[in-house]
């Protein structure tokens, strides 16, 4: 076996089942077949030691993702979204049905959508399909072509093609994914809490008081509810509020099929520290105060939380504009979500362990991709290399988001991600990622 290995990469330490380890990961046509002791290293055709500042992760797999391409291709692309992947340790994003013209809510609009991507990626990408009321008709098909799941939200998404379901299309979509056995995300904030709170201008706080942790957390318990009827697999994207956690635990403990993401932003970043007019902190549901912050870390510690992404969801710059009622919702973080969330971690005594079991293994298990997310024999050899102890500060300039907006510009962030491998392959310049379907062996 060794005579035919492709690669081996050798690290002092390296994330493996959920433990620190030194080891020497041997790779065959892209994927891992050998796992040896650091100082026994097989025979290779290349073989690739780390530094000893270096430690050895699996890919990170990133499963809230807009890429906006085709249709809104000047706020993102497939091109530079997955360069901005590849560059912050992700080597898997699964991208969302909207904010891209058509979206992704028949196979017509898939199959555009793939062949905007195909032969432009440098990571792999696998796609949500959207449910919407007109094509709650469409899912059994969509599911047939290969999609991860389904995405709705339960008030208006900010784009007019992508409306919301009401409790009542809630129930048919989760009725239909129960039957076909997939997954329901849900952007779950409800409408008429926030309707009784609007909020323009420049102030953060008043734009804060707008969504309001009720408005999620009532929408959480639709979406429970609505799991418990329909025996559906349900998921809540980009968790801000802590408050709906005591109620999602019970769930869970009742057999209730329900998982939760919360993102970077929400770890890092607090409403105290949220200038007036600063809309590239804008997102929805909103950066919440500090208090709620630590509730988060709690909640992931205990489990509560289920994984770490980061719900990439930029625009142009234009749309930045400086009043929270009116400016784009969403923030660009694709680049150095493993970087933030490492440095708020470890300032709490977080290991990296934890870490990549929240952005790596914990997103794949969800969504399907069992061979994503973890160094192990038979697993994809999906690698990168982080120096956890170097720093840098976030230049916008040299990120490579397409629109160089970030929430995180002039941050001094604690982790450097010095390599990253795709399918044993070391991602250049030159873009080499597969389109994922459900069952991608």
């Amino acid at each position: 076996m060794a005579a035919d290995l492709d690669l081996v990469v050798r690290a002092r330490r390296a994330i493996v089942e959920g433990a620190e380890s030194s080891v020497s990961v041997g790779v065959s046509a892209g994927r891992i077949v050998v796992l040896a002791p650091y100082d026994e290293p097989p025979a290779a055709a290349r073989t690739v030691t780390l530094e000893a500042d270096e430690v050895l992760l699996p890919g990170l797999v990133d499963t809230h993702v807009h890429v906006n391409e085709p249709g809104r291709t000047e706020w993102e692309g497939f091109d530079t979204a997955t360069h901005a992947a590849a560059a912050g340790g992700v080597t898997t994003i699964v991208d969302m049905p909207l904010n891209s013209v058509p979206p992704t809510v028949t196979v017509d609009a898939l199959r555009v959508k793939q062949d905007a991507a195909r032969d432009r990626v440098f990571v792999d990408v696998g796609f949500w399909g959207g449910a919407v009321p007109e094509h709650l008709g469409d899912l059994a098909a969509l599911h047939g072509a290969g999609v991860l799941g389904f995405k709705c939200f339960l008030l208006d998404s900010g784009v007019a093609e992508f409306p919301p379901l009401t409790a009542e299309g809630l129930t048919a979509a989760m009725t239909e994914t129960a039957r076909l056995g997939s997954l329901l995300l849900v952007h779950a904030e409800d409408d008429r809490l926030i309707e009784d709170a609007p909020a323009d201008g420049p102030s953060y706080a008043g734009f804060l008081a707008s969504r309001p942790p009720a408005s999620e957390d009532s929408a959480i318990h639709l979406v429970i509810q609505t799991a418990r009827r329909t025996g559906g697999r349900a998921h809540v994207v980009h968790l801000s509020s802590a408050s709906a956690l005591p109620e999602l635990h019970a769930a869970r403990a009742d057999s209730v099929d329900v998982s939760v993401e919360t993102c970077p932003h929400y770890l890092t970043l607090a409403a105290e520290d949220v200038p007036d007019r600063a809309t590239e902190f804008k997102c929805c549901p909103p950066i919440r105060d500090l208090s709620n912050q630590d509730l988060l870390w709690a909640g992931l510690a205990a489990g509560d939380i289920d994984f770490v992404v980061t719900d990439h969801s930029p625009s142009t710059v234009d749309l930045k504009v400086p009043d929270f009622g009116h400016a784009w919702g969403g923030i660009s973080s694709l680049q150095v979500g493993l970087t933030a969330v490492w440095t708020a971690a470890s300032s709490r005594g977080v290991p990296l362990t934890d870490v990549v079991r929240w952005m790596a293994t914990a997103p794949a298990d969800r969504v399907g991709l069992s061979r994503k997310g973890r160094i192990e024999v038979g697993g994809d050899a999906d690698l990168a290399v982080l120096a956890p102890d170097e720093s840098f500060v976030v230049d916008v300039s040299r990120l490579h988001h397409k629109n160089q907006v970030s929430a995180y510009a002039g941050r001094t962030l604690q982790g450097v991600v010095r390599r990253t491998f795709l399918a044993g392959r070391e991602i250049d310049d030159e873009p080499h990622g597969r389109l994922l379907a459900r069952g991608t062996r």
